[in-house]
């Protein structure tokens, strides 16, 4: 206290000296950047009319020597006595003339002084962004500017303390009467560079230049060595370090890093992300190229470009193609060139059991004691146990393009001898990877071309090994209803076949009991690493019979003759044999037809009989 009563008396000393100061020009603007500034004005009752028109002036010279406009220095201006009132916010005005009009048009309080009411004012409602205050993250000062000519009537201490630690810095300027203490109470620290007293109201405007030299201070960016990697800041008293556009302020405050607009995981690219200064851009793996809404991938198709130079078709795969001659014809070495082959050698004849070449062409031929059926490539075709099948395929990028048109060619074996109609086998194909895909529902195709046609056109997926999901698909699926699986009340067996290359990547335990438990006989065929206690797991009892393994994709054709063997009730010898429920129906109306074709011939044996009678009279008369 007795240092404050020593430092006063120079205090006002060097106010009275300012009236010799020269006046500073009106374009002089501060140098520290922008800032958020609020002036709290008592207006009581104590200050009389000729002392609040100091004030006035006080504030515009002020305003009248700063960088006003929305994106430097905004101002706004309160006045108290026992209420506040807002004159204007830091939003409201962004030149000179329209925030001097306005604090020419202050009509004073005259009441009380409620100094502490003022400070929660500006601290809740002035500084806050609705009125116009940049936001804390931005780092503008906010800075509030009390004149007062008297003792608070309320408390000051603690609602200051608070808008203190709110990040306001607090000027405080007192006038004639004002109490110093109270001052002391409201600034920030250092209390010598925040607390003002000046004598009179007649020395506030010469106070108010030097009080302008306080606040803008000299530019700390260039006084200090900084340290800042891209732009320095100059504030009052101080200055912070601000990045370019596409970088972030470490945590040193001082150096700067791109941002990784990647690493948020919104991006939206279906293969990869890479930031870039801020932003980012969308790229594809190998093999595919970036589709218009450059976020998307699909696969580069080699054969568009025109320079394959395949003789007959050409084949995309995924970083490449391969050619493919037509029926009746053999790839060369080159592998570009076909040439005419022995058709039973070089194309998918389809003969169940045997082909046989002729010049240019071909036929099937039965073993003894079967026929040729209507398809002229089949025997023995499964009719007597029409079923619901299911052919679950693995497409996951282990397979491989190449390995994946065999794993087709065997579905088609499969089917080739079936009885595929409405009414007799009906065919489904699911596919999985990471995801399952439907490629066709049992109630889709109802001959066995459709469903072959249909098989070829299968996309290759890629990706994980999900048979669990898989089965899952199949049973909740596959074998509703929905998608054409006949009622169970139709005792129409359902039959599912797992096709797989590799250990599944999920559990496969409970989808493949619920599966078997809700009826299907399930069969599991694996190639290459496929896991024999998964396909073990898959399979219906008694499992050596439901479930087969090759060791490579080229050799599991060996396996359809198998499966034949146990899917086909007609061929079945084990105790896997289905039995169709209108098998007895299919009796009767087959001997039907026999009588029928029984009686035809008898027609015509009499016909004929009938005929030699008549010749036989003729030679007689002759």
């Amino acid at each position: 206290m007795m240092k404050l009563l020593y430092a006063a008396p120079l205090l006002l000393l060097a106010f009275t000296a300012l009236e010799a100061r020269p006046k500073i020009l009106g374009t002089t603007k501060c140098k520290t950047g922008p800032l958020d500034i609020v002036f709290v004005i008592d207006s009581s009752r104590s200050v009389r009319p000729f002392e609040f028109e100091t004030m006035r002036r006080f504030m515009i010279d002020i305003i009248h020597n700063l960088d006003i406009g929305p994106n430097a220095t905004r101002v706004g201006v309160i006045q108290y006595s026992s209420q506040v009132q807002n004159v204007f916010s830091l939003k409201s005005f962004f030149t000179r003339a329209d925030m001097e009009k306005a604090i020419n048009a202050i009509v004073p309080l005259a009441q009380g002084t409620m100094t502490g009411l003022a400070i929660q004012y500006a601290m809740n409602v002035a500084f806050t962004t609705q009125e116009g205050a940049r936001p804390l993250h931005k780092k503008i000062p906010r800075v509030a500017v009390i004149v007062t000519d008297g003792r608070p009537q309320d408390r000051v201490t603690d609602v200051a303390a608070q808008a203190r630690a709110a990040g306001i810095e607090i000027y405080a300027v007192g006038v004639q009467r004002a109490d110093m203490n109270s001052l002391r109470a409201m600034a920030s620290p250092p209390l010598e560079e925040h607390v003002f007293l000046v004598e009179s109201f007649d020395l506030i405007q010469q106070f108010g230049k030097q009080f302008q030299d306080k606040l803008c201070g000299v530019d700390m960016c260039t006084e200090l060595d900084h340290g800042c990697q891209h732009t320095c800041v100059s504030v009052p008293g101080s200055f912070y370090c601000q990045c370019n556009p596409g970088y972030k302020l470490n945590a040193d405050g001082k150096t700067c890093s791109i941002i990784d607009a990647c690493a948020d995981g919104r991006h939206g690219c279906e293969h990869q992300c890479v930031s870039s200064l801020g932003s980012y851009i969308c790229r594809c793996r190998t093999g595919y190229q970036l589709n218009q809404d450059k976020k998307t991938c699909s696969m580069i198709n080699f054969c568009n470009f025109g320079n394959h130079s395949c003789q007959h078709d050409c084949v995309n795969i995924l970083n490449g193609y391969y050619c493919r001659c037509h029926d009746g014809y053999t790839l060369q070495a080159d592998g570009k060139s076909c040439q005419a082959s022995d058709l039973c050698n070089s194309v998918e004849h389809g003969c169940e059991f045997k082909c046989v070449s002729t010049a240019g062409s071909y036929h099937c031929l039965c073993p003894e004691g079967q026929q040729l059926q209507a398809d002229k490539k089949t025997c023995n075709k499964c009719k007597a146990g029409h079923i619901d099948l299911v052919l679950v395929i693995d497409g996951s990028k282990s397979v491989r393009p190449q390995n994946f048109e065999l794993v087709k060619q065997f579905v088609n074996q499969i089917v080739d001898f079936l009885d595929v109609s409405p009414h007799g086998t009906r065919v489904g194909l699911v596919q999985y990877s990471s995801r399952v895909r439907t490629e066709f529902p049992l109630n889709k195709y109802t001959t066995v071309a459709d469903v072959k046609k249909a098989v070829q056109r299968v996309q290759y997926m890629e990706k994980g090994t999900m048979t669990g999901l898989a089965l899952k698909h199949m049973l909740e699926h596959s074998f509703s209803e929905a998608e054409g699986a006949r009622p169970l009340s139709q005792n129409v067996p359902r039959v599912g076949l797992v096709f797989t290359d590799g250990r599944s990547q999920d559990d496969i335990s409970e989808w493949a009991r619920r599966a078997k438990e809700s009826g299907i006989t399930m069969f599991a065929v694996g190639v290459g690493k496929a896991v024999e206690e998964e396909l073990r797991a898959i399979a219906s009892e008694p499992v050596d019979q439901h479930f087969s393994y090759s060791a490579d994709f080229n050799t599991m054709t060996n396996i359809v003759d198998n499966l034949k063997v146990n899917i086909c009730p007609e061929e079945g010898k084990g105790e896997t044999e289905f039995r169709n429920p209108c098998e007895c129906e299919a009796l009767v109306q087959f001997q039907t037809n026999s009588l029928a074709i029984l009686e035809d011939l008898t027609d015509k044996i009499a016909q004929m009989t009938a005929r030699i009678d008549q010749l036989e009279n003729q030679v007689g008369r002759k």
